[in-house]
């Protein structure tokens, strides 16, 4: 029977396919004694064999899609398996023991996993811990007969349904396979629904209880135009649906004429729209979507995506890259922004209670001056090849912001001393992500070149709520006439002092918040690069002068988040060119 799923679209487009659930299996078991030692020891080495197959066949498609460097995690996986010291072990213990297989398992890897974890000096081996789980969950599956989900595994059209999605799971989706995604926790703001967008996949997430609603093999369509999810469509549907797919890759392909137009409204304004990128991977989409800078370059994925810190070289490599890429036009790069839910595995972290408002982002550059002399060398050398700006992440005070400047302009004098070439026009800048911060934008004005708005993270510390627990989402309003107050003072600070404001989190590529923030004046505009030519399209369609009437009203006369998407659904309809 066809029923209908409500959820939040996080990623346009439609799709319809089989679902594939990409949920954890049931791998509880209970110990026993066997009488048929040789079956169970059979048995054993069965499921390691599979495994090792398996992983063969997931790491050659791992190197398909995601290159050679991102395969070899695979390898550590393989020699576990390979390696006598472990399945020997486990064997002998069946042997040894005259218990199931399961259950010795289960005792040499939790072994294996706390000798490993225990080494709190070498980093490196800690992380074999996580590779022994994996291991371990994989043979496991065997044993018991269960599938192990691996979106590295599909070769068929598929929609993929799972509670939340990892940056890993994400990053193992092949786009040629998978048509969309759903899930039961999220918003527009979390990971997967940001890489859906890179993917150019639709998705819906933040449904509550997709998972438990479709099951393994169900037709389901996906609109993550209207974040409906159709299980079991009818013939009708699939027709209306199809047609709706159909018409949406038709105004694609007329946005599509936008690419080389640049972002102006009905009045003429011209505004900067960017693009947000994580690595040099990701210039085509920028290149491909008409972005006319890059608003934020997240060096963190420079540092997760390496066994050891990388050294200068590696950085202005890569800094190099993206700069020459852009001829000319803006990159603005954020300076290492780990800690949180960024991790390191050769840079261990304080246990905190609360990482988010903890040691991260600044706190570390400006504790671990090695580190972030080291990336500052880089980028200032990288300048000489374009057009670069660079910000600081997770300030709080102006003697952070003063601190930080200190140590570029000791960097900066040491490679001119040195004769190095560089540009003498980088400008430096900060993300405004802390209320405290916020509130005093008027004084940060008088000392950076511009500023970098990121609402995801200002929505969360503005309002108390954590953008990715299901129980206080409702919380996380952009449209929240406080947050857009405080975005406000921001711009009219920059521009009170002859500064540039800009904003980098996905607000700036929400259809909802954009004629808000004509209306504010922003400058700049950078989103995930798919997002460009839809909002170019939208702005072209927009006066500046009738948005400053939006943006009053929805600061001054508004109260809540919803009165302000009515709000500007109504300005959008009156006012569209």
């Amino acid at each position: 029977m066809t029923k209908t799923i409500k959820g939040i679209g996080a990623s346009d487009g439609i799709a319809i396919a089989k679902a594939y659930m990409l949920v954890e299996p049931d791998l509880s078991f209970s110990k026993s004694s066997v009488s048929d030692i040789d079956a169970e020891v059979a048995k054993l080495q069965s499921a390691i064999q599979t495994s090792t197959d398996e992983l063969h066949v997931i790491r050659e498609k791992a190197k398909e899609n995601l290159g050679e460097e991102e395969a070899q995690v695979f390898d550590a996986h393989l020699m576990i398996l390979a390696d006598p010291e472990f399945t020997g072990a486990v064997e002998q213990k069946v042997k040894d023991e005259k218990i199931n297989s399961e259950a010795a398992l289960d005792e040499v890897s939790q072994m294996f996993i706390g000798m490993f974890e225990a080494m709190t000096d070498n980093p490196y081996m800690q992380e074999r811990a996580a590779d022994v789980r994996d291991v371990s969950k994989r043979i496991m599956a065997h044993l018991l007969g269960v599938d192990l989900p691996n979106p590295a595994l599909i070769d068929q059209e598929v929609i993929v349904v799972a509670h939340d999605l990892t940056p890993s799971d994400t990053a193992q989706l092949n786009k040629k396979y998978v048509k969309a995604f759903v899930t039961d926790i999220g918003g527009r703001t979390a990971h997967s629904a940001i890489m859906a967008r890179s993917l150019e996949i639709p998705a819906i997430v933040g449904t509550g209880s997709v998972t438990t609603e479709i099951k393994a093999g169900d037709k389901v369509i996906v609109d993550g135009l209207t974040g409906d999810i159709v299980i079991d469509p009818s013939d009708a549907d699939v027709t209306k649906f199809t047609a709706e797919a159909a018409a949406f890759a038709a105004q694609k392909a007329e946005w599509d004429k936008l690419r080389n137009e640049p972002s102006i409204t009905a009045d003429g304004k011209h505004y900067t729209l960017a693009a947000n990128i994580g690595t040099p991977k990701d210039l085509d989409g920028v290149h491909e979507n008409g972005a006319e800078a890059i608003g934020l370059y997240r060096t963190e994925f420079l540092y997760m995506d390496s066994a050891e810190l990388p050294t200068e070289e590696d950085q202005f490599q890569a800094y190099k890259e993206v700069i020459e890429s852009m001829k000319g036009n803006s990159v603005v790069v954020r300076t290492m922004d780990i800690g949180g839910d960024k991790h390191l595995p050769y840079l261990p972290l304080p246990e905190e209670e609360n990482p988010f408002l903890g040691y991260r982002a600044i706190r570390i550059s400006l504790d671990r001056q090695d580190i972030f002399r080291t990336q500052l060398r880089a980028l200032i050398r990288a300048s000489a090849f374009g057009k670069l700006g660079i910000m600081f992440p997770m300030i709080a005070t102006i003697q952070e912001f003063r601190d930080a400047k200190a140590i570029f302009e000791e960097e900066k004098a040491k490679l001119v001393s040195e004769g190095v070439k560089i540009s003498d026009d980088i400008e430096v800048g900060m993300m405004m992500e802390i209320p405290a911060a916020a509130v005093l934008a008027d004084q940060f004005a008088k000392e950076v070149d511009f500023f970098s708005i990121g609402t995801n993270d200002l929505i969360a510390y503005t309002l108390a709520a954590d953008r990715g627990n299901e129980h206080v989402s409702y919380l996380y309003q952009p449209y929240n006439p406080s947050v857009l107050r405080l975005i406000k003072h921001i711009i009219e600070s920059a521009h009170a002092e002859g500064k540039w404001a800009g904003m980098c989190g996905e607000a700036a590529g929400d259809p909802i918040m954009v004629p808000i923030l004509l209306g504010m004046g922003l400058d700049e505009y950078s989103m995930s690069a798919t997002s460009v030519l839809k909002i170019r399209s939208l702005m072209k369609k927009l006066s500046t002068e009738d948005m400053k009437d939006l943006a009053e009203r929805a600061t001054k006369e508004s109260v809540t988040n919803d009165e302000n998407i009515a709000l500007v659904n109504e300005f959008v309809k009156k006012f569209s060119k």
